[in-house]
């Protein structure tokens, strides 16, 4: 989100709306979470902030919101103040350009004490093993965290990126990666991750209004709770709509810290400003 319109939505009031109780836990009892919290990413073994550094708000043509305001030095501070607050989650992908920002930020982090999400849109197994070797040489790191198959929108993402997916397990087998997942764009190719035991980890979009969503609000809900009880990694995205939902960042961070089937979420930010107005907001978002 850019800064003049953060700067307003901070000092506006948040929209009031009525959710159903299907929506909004009773905030009495509720414990406080934080962005820091480390959380497990479900079955995986992979433990990681709450909060994930986004770097793609809005990504293409290796291309984003962050990485073109903030530059390579500038996403890099980003990521290093967030990792002196405890974030230890840095979400990228090929599609926003902002492997050479991660490499950037690994001279000031230890690598073995962050988690590096990235995504592809390889297909094939030849395909996978180039990009397994230029991410890693990209962000400057011998293996990687999570990769996920980006932006599935077919039901029949599997048949599709059958021989990328083997190369991943191949992967994972050998150390190269910790975990493997998909992100999606559909509710069709959301249910499909839910069915299929090759997803370790999903990145859902997830909010209060249903904006920018594979579905309503309840039917994406019922998947995501599906998935959690498989043992899947489930981490949202989209919480605040991709910029739609900037005055109503209360409520929203609210919904998504009171869903038990979300593990962690990613939110873009592209000041310093705006990354600890969000750690301020967390931990009273829940019990408002």
């Amino acid at each position: 989100m850019k800064r003049r319109e953060f700067i307003k939505y901070t000092a506006a009031a948040a929209g009031s709306y009525a959710l159903s109780s299907f929506h909004v836990l009773q905030a009495a009892g509720l414990q406080k979470k934080y962005a820091n919290d480390l959380v497990n990413l479900g079955k995986t073994g992979i433990k990681v902030s709450r909060l994930a550094m986004g770097t793609g708000t809005n990504g293409y043509n290796h291309r984003s919101d962050q990485t073109s305001e903030l530059g390579i030095e500038g996403v890099a501070d980003l990521l290093k103040s967030a990792f002196d607050q405890g974030i230890n989650f840095w979400d990228s992908a090929d599609q926003y350009g902002s492997h050479p920002h991660l490499k950037e930020a690994l001279k000031y982090v230890p690598r073995d004490k962050v988690v590096i999400l990235t995504k592809t849109h390889a297909e094939t197994a030849e395909e996978m093993k180039e990009d397994l070797d230029r991410f890693r040489e990209e962000i400057g790191t011998d293996y990687i965290d999570i990769i996920l198959l980006h932006m599935m929108t077919h039901a029949d993402w599997p048949e599709q990126y059958q021989g990328a997916m083997e190369e991943l397990s191949r992967a994972r087998e050998r150390g190269v990666i910790r975990a493997h997942g998909v992100s999606c764009h559909s509710f069709d190719a959301l249910t499909t991750a839910s069915r299929t035991d090759w997803v370790q980890v999903d990145l859902a979009r997830i909010n209060p209004r249903g904006a920018i969503m594979d579905a309503d609000v309840e039917r994406v809900v019922k998947v995501l709770e599906s998935m959690h009880l498989q043992g899947k990694g489930v981490i949202g995205m989209k919480i605040l709509g991709a910029g739609q939902l900037r005055y109503e960042i209360n409520d929203c961070l609210r919904f998504v810290l009171n869903l038990d089937c979300v593990d962690a979420f990613t939110i873009g930010q592209e000041s310093k400003d705006q990354m600890m107005d969000l750690i301020k907001r967390i931990p009273d978002a829940r019990v408002e």
